[in-house]
C-alpha cells in the first residue's frame, strides 16, 4: 500500500521501519530531521510538511504522536490532515490520547469522508521493534478487517475494541490497572525483604499463588529478580514514570467525564507524581519501588 506516517519517536520509528519491511511504500515526516533520515535511509520518501504528505497519492495515513494537542494540531489545524487529505483516505492514530479527543478528532474526519481508527499500542519500544506489538482499536467492523493487515506487519494482537476511541478506552483502563499493580507489587516485595525474605523467592512464592500478575512475574520491580527488567538494569530503559503519569492523567480526567470513581488510579497518579517531583521522571515506572525501600534509595 502506499502509506503516510507521521511521528517517527521510539515508538513511530521502528513501525514505520516494519511497515518498510513488509514491502509498503512509506512517505514519513517528523519535525525531527535526524528521525526522517533514518526512515529515508530504511527505504522510506521525505515529506516536508503535513499538508504534503496529505495531499499526496496515499491509501493510508498513520499518525504516532506524543499527546491529545498534538494529534488535533495534527488532523484539525488549517495546515493538517484533514485540510489537505483527499476524501476516502484511511486514517489511523496509533497515539495515546484520552477517548474523547479521539472520538472528536473521528467525527471530525468522518464528516470530511475519511474513515478512521483510533489504535493505541501496548508492548512498547521492544515490541515496536520486534513487530509484536498489541493494537487496541476502535472504529467501524470493516475499517478494522481493512486495517487489519497492515496492523498485522507492526504487531502479533489486533484486538478490536469496539466504535471510535474504545480502543483508547482498553488502553487507560489497562494502564490504570498496570500502575496501580506496579505498585502493589513494590509493596510486597519491599514488606517481604524488610521481614527477612530472600527477594527471589519471595518472587517465586508470589507468582505461583493467588498475588501473580504481570508487575511480578515478567516485569518485578526488586533488582535482581529478573534478568533484563529495567529494575535489573537501574530502572533504566523501560516504560519512563513520567509516560505512566500521562497515562494515569487520562484516565483520571476521562474518569471525571462519565462520574467514574478510580480512587485507586488517582492514588497512584498521585504516587508516581510524587516520584516524578523528586527527579525521577525518567526512570521506569517500577522505580517507585524506592519510596517504598531503603535499600533502593
Amino acid at each position: 500500500m502506499r502509506i503516510g506516517f507521521i511521528g517517527l519517536g521510539n515508538m513511530g520509528g521502528p513501525m514505520a521501519r516494519n511497515l518498510l519491511k513488509a514491502g509498503h511504500e512509506l512517505t514519513v515526516f517528523d519535525l525531527s530531521e535526524t528521525a526522517v533520515a533514518a526512515a529515508v535511509k530504511a527505504g522510506a520518501s521525505k515529506a516536508n510538511s503535513v499538508a504534503e504528505l496529505a495531499s499526496g497519492d496515499r491509501e493510508l495515513i498513520i499518525t504516532m504522536l506524543p499527546a491529545a494537542q498534538h494529534v488535533k494540531g495534527v488532523y484539525l489545524g488549517d495546515n493538517g490532515l484533514l485540510a489537505s487529505v483527499a476524501a476516502g483516505v484511511h486514517l489511523i492514530d496509533s497515539s495515546t490520547i484520552d477517548p474523547m479527543s479521539a472520538r472528536e478528532v473521528a467525527k471530525a474526519a468522518a464528516e470530511h469522508g475519511n474513515p478512521m481508527l483510533d489504535a493505541p499500542v501496548s508492548g512498547g519500544t521492544g515490541g515496536a521493534e520486534a513487530g509484536t506489538l498489541t493494537f487496541m482499536v476502535g472504529g467501524e467492523p470493516d475499517e478494522f478487517e481493512f486495517a487489519r493487515p497492515v496492523l498485522e506487519t507492526m504487531g502479533k494482537n489486533i484486538v478490536h475494541c469496539g466504535p471510535a476511541g474504545n480502543g483508547q478506552v482498553a488502553k487507560v483502563a489497562n494502564n490504570m490497572l498496570l500502575g496501580i499493580s506496579m505498585i502493589g507489587a513494590a509493596e510486597a516485595m519491599s514488606l517481604g525483604v524488610s521481614l527477612g525474605m530472600d527477594p527471589k523467592v519471595l518472587a517465586g512464592v508470589i507468582n505461583t499463588s493467588s498475588g501473580r500478575c504481570w508487575s511480578t512475574d515478567t516485569y518485578n520491580p526488586y533488582p535482581g529478580v529478573i534478568d533484563g527488567v529495567p529494575s535489573s538494569r537501574g530502572y533504566t530503559g523501560g516504560f519512563g514514570t513520567d509516560l505512566m503519569i500521562k497515562d494515569l492523567g487520562l484516565a483520571t480526567e476521562a474518569a471525571k467525564s462519565v462520574r467514574q470513581p478510580v480512587v485507586m488510579g488517582a492514588l497512584a497518579q498521585q504516587l508516581y507524581q510524587g516520584m516524578s517531583f523528586e527527579g525521577h521522571g525518567d526512570l521506569d515506572f517500577s522505580a517507585i519501588i524506592k519510596r517504598y525501600s531503603s535499600d533502593q534509595e
